[in-house]
């Protein structure tokens, strides 16, 4: 395997967390997955995000940066190649969404200092899927705090991490997920493994699925 960490990435509902255990079990890779579920502000946030938005966030980047840090320090005599399903850029990301301005500067400065010590992946996969897609996923997983998300949130994340990867020019294997079932669809797979396979200049290489 030429990439030694890599990272999946995607809106809410794009199937990040699907593909990376998928990953690890065909790479035999240790396994990173984000702990969303312990975080008590989530259901809260979708109730009233202008309360809960902070925290949350704040929370997040804490936890994200505690498991980054347990990644680095500690190595895996096993495992040769780490598969995470999500990039610690996303902590910035999300805020710049939920935060007002004043917020999100003061969450901008500890993201800078943090960031610093965090390990950046070889490579990002990142789930492209429209708007529809992501709520058909997001019912289908059935978390309750999820069943209300409004479609101009879900258009509001999906620009900010495409003007992301599209501005700091990141290696990325950007797949149109429009029609993804990693799972079902041995095709489906084949494509990401195929791609991963091969060596890439920065910036974006666009794959479709068959």
């Amino acid at each position: 395997m030429k990439y030694q960490f890599i990272t999946v990435e995607g809106n809410i509902g794009a199937g990040k967390t699907t593909l990376s255990n998928l990953l690890a079990k065909e790479l035999n890779a240790r396994l990173v997955l984000e702990e969303f579920a312990d975080n008590p502000f989530l259901p809260k946030f979708y109730e009233n995000p202008q309360q809960y938005a902070f925290p949350l966030e704040l929370f997040f980047m804490a936890e994200r940066f505690k498991q980054q840090k347990e990644m680095s320090h500690t190595k895996d005599m096993f495992h040769s190649v780490t598969v995470s399903d999500y990039l610690f850029t996303k902590c910035l990301l999300f805020a710049k969404v939920n935060l007002p301005e004043e917020e999100f500067r003061l969450y901008q400065k500890l993201f800078d200092i943090i960031q610093q010590q965090v390990i950046f992946p070889d490579i990002l996969i990142y789930l492209h899927a429209p708007v529809s897609k992501l709520q058909a996923n997001i019912r289908k997983r059935q978390r309750s705090y999820e069943q209300n998300i409004p479609d101009e949130y879900l258009f509001s994340i999906q620009e900010t991490y495409t003007s992301y990867i599209k501005q700091h020019n990141i290696k990325t294997i950007f797949i149109d997920a429009s029609n993804a079932d990693f799972q079902g669809n041995e095709k489906h797979m084949k494509v990401v493994l195929d791609a991963l396979e091969k060596d890439y200049d920065t910036g974006q290489h666009y794959f479709t699925l068959p």
